[in-house]
């Protein structure tokens, strides 16, 4: 049997030797929502899960089960659009940490690339370091990547928007046979008249396309060196921070 880092494709046995390695199980979520014309559905789950696998090769850890739909209520206009209710993604997180906590995981770090996730992964952190004692992180993959662009994007802010030229990138370099670059647009996000005041509006009032930003210009390059740096920093905060194993060669 090939050496896996994900609970659902070990035996218990094997889950058994790993857990007495770490305490620390990693936990991919994300979305299937609409992620422009040019790439797939599970756009945001499908990157979290390989972030996890890549910290995964370089410290010891369990990959818990992606959490694959979130809560995509603002985008549910748009077809194929799944939303989970907040209140039923949070307890359904708070069940798998429970059930990992039991075999003696006490470090969670959510691997969460939807923003309509975070604040209930937020709350749901709060809660479990309070009452259980247990250590919560979670890394916000496309506000996270933010960090890391320094002469590698192109379009400024507009980047990071919806399917942009970042996510495009991304996907680009590990998931290239999902990705129709044929189908890449640019649409320019809305100019936000009063940015102090937080508003909640459809995303088809924003976009026709299910994009925002430049996606014509995301490229596989890009997309290698933004991941790698990406790792490198979760890596880094693992071992220096929560003093989590290095995997041995």
């Amino acid at each position: 049997m090939s050496q896996t880092n994900h609970v659902q494709e070990m035996s218990w046995t094997a889950f058994e030797e790993q857990v007495k390695k770490t305490a620390l199980a990693i936990i991919p979520c994300g979305a299937v929502e609409v992620y422009g014309r040019h790439l797939p559905l599970g756009t945001d789950t499908l990157v979290a899960i390989k972030l996890a696998e890549a910290a995964a090769e370089r410290v010891e850890a369990l990959i818990g089960p992606p959490v694959w739909a979130g809560q995509s209520s603002e985008l549910a206009d748009f077809t194929g659009t799944l939303s989970v209710r907040a209140e039923s993604f949070k307890e359904y997180l708070r069940d798998i940490a429970l059930g990992l906590m039991k075999w003696g995981v006490r470090d969670f770090l959510f691997i969460n690339s939807h923003l309509g996730n975070v604040a209930v992964i937020d709350q749901l952190s709060a809660d479990l370091m309070q009452r259980e004692g247990v250590r919560c992180a979670q890394v916000d993959t496309w506000r996270y990547v933010r960090h890391f662009c320094d002469g590698v994007i192109e379009t400024g802010p507009a980047a990071h928007g919806h399917a942009s030229e970042t996510g495009t990138s991304v996907m680009l370099h590990l998931y290239p046979g999902l990705c129709d670059m044929r189908q890449a647009v640019v649409t320019p996000e809305p100019v936000d008249r009063f940015p102090e005041i937080i508003t909640y509006p459809p995303f088809r009032s924003l976009t026709d396309t299910g994009t925002l930003g430049d996606a014509t210009c995301g490229t596989a390059e890009k997309g290698a060196v933004l991941f790698a740096r990406m790792t490198d920093k979760i890596v880094s905060f693992l071992i220096e921070e929560w003093d989590t194993p290095k995997k041995n060669p």
